[in-house]
């Protein structure tokens, strides 16, 4: 867990929309549409909750994770010949070094001006997880969000749902329910819009291999390679297929959790350089 945790409005004005939303779904749209104790309504009810329970624990993951952190006695080996690139600044040509944390750069790490820390594989920092999204707990951020986008469309057509049912009734009964129902659509609608974008953004960066940083810094390294004359490759690319397993990992089964055993120490990077020997028969 990393250190300094504390309180955070955003974070708390998420748990609380979270909750309002779960108790809506459940016990007033399922129910309405369903009825709890019939076996359509338990079953939704089952799927909606561990689809919930799911988001929360990812969620709070992303939160609580140290996002990697760089050791302060990191030192780049430049003769190491496993190496294929060392990062240098854009001015001057030398090794990157942290002024502020007194120590060098690994390969795809940045400075956090917020946590006050430099971060490995840096892809930015996130107001809503009171964290940076870094190398330890970018699978978490990620599956958080695939698990909220599926949980705001669940909530939606359970929603849309239970109106029809609703527009049998009478008007009394109806009117009881319309604050909740106005409330509810004001969350999920922009909610479910703004998180597919956030989810969509992330599903192309890591199909290319790259994070939020790396992708403005090779928008600029591209436009001045086409003035030199020069095509720009991002050196991280290692094929669509690669880039998802460096990322989610190689057992399938295992996407839908925030493992990371498969992440390595965050210091090192295969690059599309690499030379990968042949399997020996």
């Amino acid at each position: 867990m990393r250190p300094g945790f504390s309180f955070s409005f955003p974070v708390t004005v998420v748990v609380s929309v979270i909750t309002f939303v779960y108790f809506c779904t459940v016990f007033i749209f399922i129910h309405r549409w369903f009825g709890l104790m019939t076996s359509p309504g338990m079953i939704n009810a089952l799927v909606y909750t561990g689809i919930s329970v799911m988001c929360v624990f990812n969620y709070a993951v992303a939160i609580l994770a140290d996002p990697g952190w760089v050791p302060s006695a990191y030192m780049p080996d430049i003769e190491d010949s496993k190496v294929s690139i060392h990062e240098i600044k854009r001015k001057g040509g030398d090794l990157r070094y942290c002024q502020k944390c007194s120590h060098f750069k690994p390969p795809r790490a940045h400075h956090c001006r917020i946590c006050k820390s430099c971060i490995l594989r840096m892809d930015h920092h996130c107001v809503w997880i009171n964290n940076c999204v870094g190398h330890a707990n970018y699978k978490a951020f990620f599956v958080s969000v695939v698990y909220a986008v599926i949980a705001c469309f669940y909530s939606l057509v359970l929603l849309v749902g239970s109106l029809n049912i609703d527009s049998r009734i009478n008007e009394q009964q109806r009117d009881s329910f319309r604050t909740v129902y106005v409330v509810s659509g004001l969350f999920l609608l922009p909610f479910s819009v703004a998180l597919s974008v956030l989810l969509g953004w992330h599903i192309y960066l890591i199909l290319q291999n790259k994070t939020t940083i790396e992708y403005h810094e090779g928008v600029r390294t591209l436009c001045l390679a086409e003035k030199g004359g020069t095509v720009y490759q991002h050196p991280y690319d290692l094929g669509t297929y690669e880039n998802l397993l460096s990322v989610l990992g190689p057992n399938i089964f295992c996407w839908i959790c925030p493992t990371t055993r498969h992440i390595g120490d965050g210091l090192h990077f295969q690059t599309s350089y690499d030379t990968i020997p042949a399997v020996s028969k």
